[in-house]
């Protein structure tokens, strides 16, 4: 008898919606392990406004520990008016995750953009503008500005933030965006404003000299107020983005409203012990215990996981569900769809056709397969 495979998963559902996304997300990981032989074994662990209100601590030791021995993370979200609201407030929920991504060395993030036919018409932009749009952006995320030297005059009528970055953070995440590229169109673009930064400049140097270590892949750049403007004027001509922090902050925020919601994108942030995938929405507390919340970005952030486990077949069931269902016409109220399902319904839905799929998505599976990538 063959030995099934365990995997450790630690689960931080978090505050508002982000317990009811991530429950449809495991059933769907439940429903993998069924189909493909795998088996999670989760640690359930409170973070953020949840965890201040049992331990007064936004992460415990006990779930940063539960982390640290886990082989994946699955996040849902963080955030409660009581903190939004209070600026007095000295210990806030998006201390943990901050401090989270610190301890567990997450340096990149990665968000892909996918528009799906069916729903262009949610998009700000023109449908004919979005239609086809499939790119990925790589963001570093424990560098830069953020991280750097900062401070305020004694006067406080002076202040300062100082931007540093060393070879090895660049190198570190510029190798992960180019061999992503090798799975996809073959095309980096990395953004900077080497016109005017020193940083900058370091960052064209070195992915310079990366860059010949993958000849098959097309290297070219952009400032970063020109990539601001073409990421609304032709989205479909990018492929790999690569940046640096605070511009990959603003630009993959940008970038997520392309699809028209912001439950339908997920991420992952790679990290030097393990890894973080969640939905790249908030906790969106006033749909909190309501059945309403849409799933479908922390479904695709689970397929990003399994993905990053080697499962690279799994990931693509998800997303082949995924898609199915959008086409359908079926979704939660924020995609106006034509058949109105809960979040608890779609989790059920997309479980049901990971487990047992349908020939109907299996006739589309090499089509699918052109299109959807490896995103890790």
């Amino acid at each position: 008898m063959t030995s099934i495979k365990k995997t450790k998963i630690a689960v931080l559902g978090g505050d508002g919606i982000g317990p009811e996304v991530t429950k449809q997300a495991i059933k769907v990981m439940d429903a993998v392990a069924e189909r493909f032989g795998r088996y999670f074994e989760y640690c359930f662990a409170d973070v953020g406004a949840a965890a201040i209100e049992r331990t007064g601590d936004p992460l415990p030791d006990a779930t940063l520990q539960a982390c640290l021995n886990a082989d994946a993370i699955l996040f849902g979200a963080i955030g409660d008016p009581k903190y939004d609201n209070d600026p007095t407030a000295k210990v806030r929920p998006e201390q943990g995750l901050l401090r989270l991504r610190k301890e567990l060395g997450l340096y990149a993030n990665i968000r892909p953009v996918t528009t799906y036919e069916r729903l262009l018409h949610l998009s700000p932009l023109r449908a004919e503008r979005v239609k086809g749009v499939d790119m990925v952006i790589y963001r570093e995320l424990t560098g830069g500005i953020y991280f750097g030297e900062k401070g305020t005059a004694a006067d406080g009528r002076q202040a300062f933030d100082t931007c540093t970055y060393h070879v090895e953070e660049i190198e570190r995440i510029a190798r992960l965006a180019f061999e992503q590229a090798l799975l996809r169109r073959r095309k980096v673009t990395l953004v900077d404003k080497a016109n005017v930064m020193e940083t900058s400049r370091l960052w064209r140097r070195t992915v310079q000299e990366l860059a010949a270590g993958y000849p098959g892949v097309e290297l070219d750049f952009m400032f970063v107020d020109n990539a601001a403007m073409q990421l609304i004027q032709n989205p479909r001509q990018f492929d790999v983005i690569l940046t640096s922090n605070m511009f990959g902050d603003i630009l993959s925020d940008e970038a997520s409203v392309l699809a028209g919601s912001l439950g339908l994108l997920p991420s992952a942030s790679i990290g030097l012990h393990t890894s973080l995938f969640e939905p790249i929405h908030g906790s969106y507390p006033q749909a909190a215990g309501q059945d309403i919340a849409n799933p479908m970005a922390a479904i695709l952030s689970a397929a990003m996981l399994v993905e990053s486990l080697g499962m690279p077949e799994a990931a693509t069931a998800i997303r082949l569900v995924v898609q199915h269902i959008l086409e359908k016409g079926i979704g939660t109220p924020e995609l106006q769809p034509s058949i109105v399902y809960g979040c608890s319904q779609i989790g059920d839905l997309a479980a049901h056709l990971v487990a047992e799929p349908e020939e109907e998505i299996l006739v589309r599976e090499d089509k699918l397969q052109q299109k959807v990538s490896t995103i890790i």
